[in-house]
């Protein structure tokens, strides 16, 4: 018989050398994998800190801007009234400026966006704060009116206040918006009750009557803290309104809502001045006796500083905005100090230190108790920690030090 030979099936060509390398190439893939991984993970972390800096940084220069700029439209106040005392003048020819407010920040849309829009198309864009609609004429009139009225007497309560009462204490007082915007948004829009605000807002109220009290409740300085706390209730009143009305607004949403106020201001406001005028009760000689430079220069660093605090939310933490509001109180109080040679009483430089106080605790965010426990708690886990480390290394210090005697430890069962 024919005996059949058994046939060998050919090697695979996948030789175990070439297997081992695909199991080394494997392992290096996923080693590679974690490593990108870990990199990108790097990067992120590093650009997460550069923008955290980054926005630290413009924080500390929109503070000094706009503690500047809120101090220079004060003290040029004071030195315009004292050739030219027409404050509602001054107030409505610096309200005009805000119609400017909209041209610059296209100007800056212009000069930094990739996608540039149309002045149209960025108006009508802008304009959605008023409605889905834009605005209207109804729009114009309904919304714009009351808001126009509140900032004219906002801004005029302020410079008749400055007229009897030093700068740093029409500032200091002029603070305690924050309080009354706290009360109004509680009752008004039902925001979330906080109790240590509820302590700044009667640290303002007590700062406001150690103001008025450190003159003996009578004379311009009494006039002058009423004058100074109606600014400051029509400023919050203003802001809680804008929020139930219109909500939220982006940079160039308010833009365009300044631009409209200063239009309403020009078109419907302009009879008032003249009736104060031709009434006597703002008169002067000729349009050319006005001290325009100085009526410019309040008006143009009024209109910076509302440029300053808006700007400031888009490139820095909001917190810092309030910061460099503050800041004008010791801003003020220097310059009254070195130039005017205002001498500071105790009673009113508590008071100013009260509502300074209130106004920061104002600042705080509404999670501040669960922070500061979260905080603390971890504090003391990193103290503990800290602890088990030192005895396990003075263990191993003691261990070493009896092996090094001969002594041998036996536990015990």
């Amino acid at each position: 018989m024919k005996k059949h030979s058994a046939k060998v099936a050919p090697v695979s060509s996948f030789s175990v050398s070439e297997l081992h390398a695909a199991i080394i190439d494997g392992g290096e893939g996923a080693q590679a994998n974690t490593e990108n991984t870990s990199e990108n993970h790097e990067k992120s972390r590093c650009q997460s800190c550069t923008s955290t800096f980054l926005k630290i940084v413009w924080g500390f220069l929109i503070i000094l801007s706009v503690s500047s700029s809120w101090v220079g439209t004060t003290q040029i106040v004071k030195i315009t009234y004292k050739n030219f005392y027409c404050p509602f003048f001054m107030t409505w020819f610096s309200t005009n400026w805000n119609i400017m407010f909209f041209p610059v920040y296209y100007s800056g849309h212009l000069a930094t966006a990739q996608q540039k829009q149309s002045l149209l198309q960025k108006i009508r864009e802008c304009s959605r704060i008023f409605g889905e609609d834009g605005l209207t004429l109804k729009l114009f009139l309904k919304r714009t009116a009351p808001f126009s009225i509140l900032w004219t007497l906002t801004n005029y309560l302020y410079l008749l206040a400055l007229k009897k009462l030093t700068a740093t204490d029409v500032s200091a007082l002029f603070c305690c918006n924050k309080a009354f915007m706290f009360l109004l948004s509680w009752i008004v829009l039902k925001d979330k009750f906080m109790g240590v605000r509820i302590v700044a807002t009667i640290m303002a109220i007590t700062g406001i009557v150690m103001m008025a009290y450190a003159d003996g409740f009578h004379g311009d300085s009494i006039i002058g803290v009423a004058l100074a706390v109606g600014s400051a209730s029509a400023s919050a009143l203003y802001k809680v309104l804008f929020k139930m009305f219109l909500g939220t607004a982006n940079f160039g949403e308010a833009a365009h809502f300044f631009s409209t106020l200063g239009f309403f201001n020009l078109i419907f406001i302009s009879c008032t001045p003249i009736i104060l005028y031709f009434t006597k009760v703002e008169h002067w000689s000729s349009f050319s006796a006005l001290p325009w430079g100085y009526l410019c220069g309040v008006a143009g660093l009024w209109l910076a500083f509302n440029i300053l605090v808006n700007v400031g939310v888009v490139l820095t933490y909001p917190i810092l905005i309030s910061i460099g509001t503050v800041l004008s109180v010791p801003g003020n109080a220097v310059i009254d100090l070195l130039k005017h040679e205002v001498i500071f009483s105790v009673v009113r430089l508590g008071a100013t230190i009260i509502i300074c106080i209130g106004f920061l605790l104002m600042l705080l965010p509404e999670e501040w108790d669960e922070i500061t426990l979260r905080f603390i708690n971890s504090l003391k886990e990193k103290k503990t920690e800290e602890h088990a480390e030192d005895v396990a290394d003075a263990g191993v210090h003691t261990r070493s030090r009896s092996r090094a005697n001969g002594t041998v430890s036996i536990p015990l069962s």
